[in-house]
């Protein structure tokens, strides 16, 4: 490890802050204890890291490309980078976008490794994310639930979220999203490709059935998954300050934010790293 950098297990199951760093000025020692972090703890919390937008953006490109979301706001300038903003004087005075337990564009065919998000306007109270590890809720399941699911494959539908009512479409988009984004299997349990753990990557937001069983089947077995996500045991819970980066695995993490900040105003930057097809 770095000489100076110190790493703080926050959780049982998930969760690390990582101080003593300047995400900056790396060295490549550092680089490797980062990303072996990252598969050991699957959320990383760094605080106070006053670097500019392209610092942000070239630090996530250490781990990948990075991509574009479809949908989200991003910056002119900079289009890696998405903007999350609500209250306050902003044009969304809800935040119905991230409310409920997800995964990030599970519809798509290879949805991204994971996201590095800052805190840039953070509200006096309230706008925590939590994080719930999907590997460890995959290992607590009721040893019948895991044998339904383990083999299983589940529809992921990018409509389930982003239909023609949605604020990010309009009926000719809409047509033209469902060509580009059509329906896509992909596992209910997934393996990591780098730890080989494997994890639930199902979710409320986009996973409309599983596949080949029965519409009562599929409701039992995506609400057992769906519970076994909200197990306070597996999570943990962010506090946001000015300049507080947090990477979390989208290949192992669930995660949720809270809109008890409103009317406040809340802002966030996001770089998403590309990831792989799912298996």
């Amino acid at each position: 490890m770095g000489e100076s950098m110190e790493i703080q297990k926050l959780s049982e199951y998930i969760g690390a802050q990582i101080s003593e760093v300047d995400l900056a000025n790396l060295s490549t020692e550092e680089i490797a204890d980062i990303k072996q972090a990252w598969l050991d703890h699957k959320v990383l919390v760094f605080r106070d890291q006053h670097i500019s937008t392209p610092e942000h953006i070239a630090f996530g490109a250490l781990f990948g490309d990075l991509e574009i979301h479809p949908f989200a706001e991003n910056l002119e300038a900079h289009p890696e980078v998405i903007v999350l903003e609500a209250g306050g004087d902003s044009p969304r005075q809800t935040y119905n976008a991230a409310k409920d337990w997800h995964i990030d564009v599970s519809f798509r065919e290879k949805p991204p490794m994971g996201s590095i998000l800052r805190g840039k306007v953070i509200p006096e109270t309230g706008g925590d994310t939590c994080f719930s590890s999907s590997s460890a809720a995959y290992e607590k399941l009721d040893p019948n639930v895991k044998d339904r699911v383990d083999q299983l494959f589940a529809v992921n539908d990018y409509t389930k979220m982003f239909g023609p009512s949605s604020r990010f479409n309009d009926d000719d988009s809409h047509a033209e999203n469902i060509k580009k984004y059509p329906p896509v299997l992909h596992p209910v349990i997934r393996t990591h490709p780098e730890t080989g753990g494997r994890s639930i990557f199902t979710n409320n937001f986009f996973t409309s059935h599983i596949d080949g069983v029965d519409a009562d089947e599929s409701r039992y077995l995506l609400e057992q998954l769906a519970e076994a996500i909200r197990d306070s045991s597996v999570q943990f819970r962010v506090k946001w300050e000015t300049d507080t980066f947090v990477m979390w695995d989208n290949r192992c993490v669930h995660h949720v934010a809270m809109d008890d900040f409103l009317p406040l105003y809340r802002k966030m930057e996001r770089v998403t790293i590309a990831g792989h097809r799912p298996f």
